[in-house]
Parts: structure tokens; sequence; C-alpha cells
């Protein structure tokens, strides 16, 4: 009897966990199957890049996982039940509705763009949280004459990598970024000056301190009644999660993010993992680690630890739960890549230009080429199970 294994989700987190999951079981004791809705690995790091016009290929899922013992299934997530083990799926044609039964879950669906509620955003904006808005966003920005406007709202990393990247590209639109406060406000003093000389190179109008509480069709409208032109507005001011964990009964936030232990185990349901975005997580340095795809790196890593060790009988190692940095792309020659401290804090040290953009195109490479090899460095021999899943009372789904 194989112990079930399913990821959904194959993002950063799902994709780089079931592959080490592949790297470390051994397939006569278990089965991977790893659950996403579209075809194709996105690179979301460069999803930024997609929408400005740049060639970002894409690689099929069947294609990484060929060779590993990992099964895909392409289909839609829609719900989950923890008490019966199994997880709703509709396929790519929206018809071919199903179950699949699981003895371990890690859960690792992201997040989208987070809409906060503000009329027209729905309706109106653009944003760049999957591939098909990215190439929604491309097509608009191509159709967009000399002198179209382009309002990116949020001040966050993707807020800026997509400003930047966008007045880069396409010069002859008139580009501006709103922030609730300042622009990359986390930064040194000395790696803000160099955000600010980019924005000035780049002919990046700013407006700070302004909350966007309208989006219509030409323009945005702040909380003060003003109106900025946009032809396009770019949503990049915050992220959210999908409701399916907390409407399955999983213990959440207030936002839908599965409240998980040092290892990522869901604290209410000890044979859900949790890993990426949707994971509410603790970093070493006692707060909570931030929705970004550094965090996917790092939380699926424990995940993925920690269910080999349980499953294997070995005892739960602690991976490091820490940043080092902040690295933040400002069109293709220049980026800032910004040292923290224990506490998350920036250090005075920052890293910027073309030196730190070629680490940022690395460090892209780098993560692009690790989905790609899923099982690179694979031991002659993986680790056996300790026991036999238990299954008693859990309903046997297909």
């Amino acid at each position: 009897m194989k112990h079930r294994i399913v990821v959904l989700g194959a993002g950063y987190a799902g994709a780089f966990a079931a592959g080490s999951l592949a790297r470390r079981l051994s397939p006569a004791d278990t089965e991977i199957t790893v659950v996403n809705a579209v075809p194709d690995f996105v690179e979301r790091m460069r999803l930024h890049q997609l929408a400005a016009g740049r060639d970002v290929a894409s690689r099929k899922l069947a294609d990484v996982f060929a060779g590993t013992g990992v099964r895909l299934r392409l289909a839609r997530v829609t719900g989950l039940d923890p008490e019966r083990r199994t997880v709703a799926v509709t396929g790519e044609d929206g018809d071919s509705d199903g179950e699949l039964a699981y003895d371990t879950l890690l859960y690792a669906l992201g997040s989208s763009a987070a809409r906060h509620d503000v009329p027209g955003v729905a309706e109106y904006a653009f944003d760049v949280c999957g591939r098909s808005s990215a190439l929604r966003l491309r097509e608009r920005l191509a159709g967009l004459g000399e002198g179209g406007t382009v309002l990116v709202v949020g001040g966050g990393l993707t807020g800026i990598e997509t400003a930047t990247e966008v007045a880069e590209s396409r010069p002859g639109l008139s580009v501006a970024l709103a922030a609730r406060g300042e622009p990359g406000d986390w930064l040194s003093p000395k790696a803000r000056r160099h955000l600010r000389r980019a924005f000035d190179r780049l002919g990046i109008t700013v407006h700070e301190h302004t909350r966007i509480e309208a989006v219509e069709p030409a323009r945005a409208i702040t909380a003060d009644g003003t109106s900025v032109p946009a032809d396009v507005t770019v949503w990049s001011a915050g992220f959210a999660v999908h409701p399916i964990a907390a409407a399955a009964g999983l213990e959440t936030t207030a936002t839908g993010r599965i409240i998980v232990d040092r290892t990522m185990r869901s604290v209410s349901h000890p044979d859900v993992y949790a890993a990426g975005d949707c994971a509410y997580a603790t970093g070493d340095n006692g707060r909570p680690l931030p929705m970004s795809c550094a965090t996917a790196g790092l939380t699926n890593m424990q995940a993925t630890a920690a269910i080999v060790a349980r499953l294997t009988g070995g005892e739960v190692p602690a991976t490091g739960l820490r940043y080092h940095g902040n690295h933040i792309s400002l069109g293709r020659r220049d980026a800032i890549f910004q040292v923290v401290d224990g506490d998350a804090r920036a250090k005075s040290w920052y890293l910027g230009g073309r030196t730190a953009a070629r680490l940022k195109a690395g460090v892209l490479t780098g993560a692009g080429w690790g989905i790609a090899h899923p099982t690179f460095g694979m031991p002659q021999r993986r680790r056996r199970l300790a026991t036999a899943p238990d299954r008693a009372g859990v309903s046997a789904a297909a």
C-alpha cells in the first residue's frame, strides 16, 4: 500500500517540493501527484517582464516531471475535505469533476491580486499575478499609442518592478506609480535614493502617500478626489489567497492563510502541510514571513524536510526561515539588493546598478533551472517509509 502524497499547485513552492519529495522518497512506497490548473510552470518573478514585452519562455509541467515518477493532474482545485482526506477537482474542460485521495497533502496554491474591494479594480485593472493576466496586460500595452498613460498601484516589490520594467521597455508611454506610503520605504536611506534616481531616469511620476479609492476605464480616483489619468491601471497592491482552506475547516488567519507550526504542518490537521503564500508561518525572527517568492523557497524546503522525516522515521530538521535581503529589479540594467539583519530590517549597505542586475538575473536563471531539473542530484538509493499509511475510517476516493 503506497503512501499518497498530493501537492496542490505547481508554482515555485509546489514544483520544487514535488521534485524534492521525488528525489528523497522511494517510489516503491510513495505515490506523488501534483495538481495544477494550467499545463505550464509560471515563472512569477518574470511576469512583469512578460507584460512589458520581453520574451519569457514557458516550461511544460509534463516535461518538467517526465521521468521523475511524479504524476501530473491538470485540474482546478474546487474543494477540500480534510476529514475524508480528499480534494475535489475540475478538469481543464470544466466538465471532468472528480476527487483525489491523499494520505499527506501539501497545500501550495499560492495567491492572486488583492483587490481590497476597491470599485472598478475587477472590471478595469490589470495585474501580473498570473501568466494569462500578464499576457492580457502585454496586449493592452502594445495597443497604446504614443503618450498613453499607465498607472501602477502599489509601492512594494511587484509595483516597483512593474513600473520600472514598463517605463524602460516602452519609453513612449507615460508611467506613474501610486503608493500608500513611500515606495521602498523599508530600504536603507542610500538604497531609497538609488530608487528615486531610477524613477527619475526612467521618467516615472511617483504619487506617494496616495490611496486609490476607485478605478475607471481611463483614470483612477484618489482618496481626496484627485483624478489620475490612466489608460491602463496595473493593480499590485498586495496579494490574496483562495478561500478553499478556510472553507474546509483548516485553521486559518482572517485572510485565509493556513496557520502552520515550525515544520509547515497545519496546526489543526496534522496530515496537511502548507508552503508559499498560502502558509502563515513564523520566521526565525519571530515575525510572520511575508508573501513572496523567497518565502516559497524557505517554506517548501521546511515542509518537504518534515514530510520526509516523519514518513521515514527520522528526526524532523529545522531548516532556516530567515531572510538575507530584498532584491528588486529596476529594468534590465539596474537593480537593488538590500541586505537585512536578523529582524528583517535594512542594513546601511546595499548593492545597486548593473552588478545587482546581473545578480538578480542569476537568481532568476537558477530558479528556472531548478524547476526544469526537479530530480537533479537524485540519490542512488531513496529512503523507504517506516510504516504503511493508516487509512482507517477514511474513504478511498478515485
